[in-house]
């Protein structure tokens, strides 16, 4: 009987070493796998940086303004100025469709309210 409950006490350590073991060697994959995330969100950071840097030495104004002036017969785009802009007062905004009147009201002219 004692034989019997030591060699259940050690297959059970060996049990619990061997999972002891791949769970070691799951946890430094996953470690790996994360440190090599952080390393392209780095790199795919530092791309995006230099993609806003391009991004805004290619939009500088008085390089359009030389690219609209260059393709002016073929795209017809003027300069921008102040009197190519509108007011506000001459924008016109849908009006909201209300619907059909399902319920009126009556609505009485003496200014009386009727209980």
């Amino acid at each position: 009987m004692r034989s019997l409950l030591y060699t259940c006490s050690a297959v059970a350590v060996m049990a619990l070493a061997f999972w002891a073991y791949t769970e070691n060697y799951k946890t430094q994959d996953s470690i790996r796998e994360v440190r090599n995330l952080h390393r392209d969100i780095g790199v795919q950071r530092q791309r995006l940086s230099v993609l806003r840097a391009e991004w805004a030495y290619l939009n500088r104004p008085d390089r359009l303004r030389d690219l609209a002036e260059l393709n002016f017969d073929r795209l017809g785009l003027l300069p921008l100025a102040p009197e190519s802009f509108g007011r506000i007062d001459q924008v016109e905004y849908p009006q909201p469709d209300l619907g059909p009147i399902l319920n009126p009201v009556e609505v009485s002219s003496d200014g009386a309210t009727n209980p």
